[in-house]
């Protein structure tokens, strides 16, 4: 494995919210991936460059502006696991050499979901490990509050 890139899922960051909708309505946001401008104030714009056979994206540009972090990046994603997780890995970006994480979906009951993102980004200078997990704790905790505030409109 390259030095600087992402080991494993166990490495990244963590946050969950509970979120007041039904679990279909927060899988069909979470997976129109060309949306996600409309909730998430560090996702400026998503181009969707593939699909699969069910439409579903398979590769995105996404410009991101999330304070410290701006770059543009190439995610590949894998429906898998899908509705039950939505997981993402980095193909090319301009300033970031790593950027993986999931989103996991589980109903805690008719009228209520628990959403747990896990993030995990490296780029090309050097940044303590400690800043580099604060950085993904505070982008996680936005796009989860952000997504939270969007559903329960």
């Amino acid at each position: 494995m390259e030095e600087g890139s992402l080991c494993s899922m166990s490495e990244l960051s963590s946050g969950k919210i509970t979120i007041d909708a039904p679990i279909a309505q927060v899988q069909a946001c979470l997976f129109d991936l060309a949306g996600y401008p409309s909730w998430s104030t560090a996702i400026k714009k998503v181009e969707i460059l593939s699909s699969d056979d069910q439409g579903r994206a398979t590769s995105a540009k996404t410009t991101i502006d999330a304070g410290m972090l701006k770059d543009r990046v190439v995610l590949t994603y894998d429906w898998s696991k899908a509705p039950n997780s939505l997981e993402f890995s980095m193909e090319d970006a301009d300033l970031l050499t790593a950027m993986n994480g999931s989103y996991e979906i589980k109903s805690v009951d008719e009228d209520s979901t628990l959403v747990t993102y896990n993030l995990g980004v490296d780029v090309s200078m050097p940044i303590p490990a400690m800043m580099r997990q604060k950085a993904e704790k505070a982008t996680i905790e936005q796009a989860l509050s952000q997504l939270k505030e969007h559903l329960e409109k």
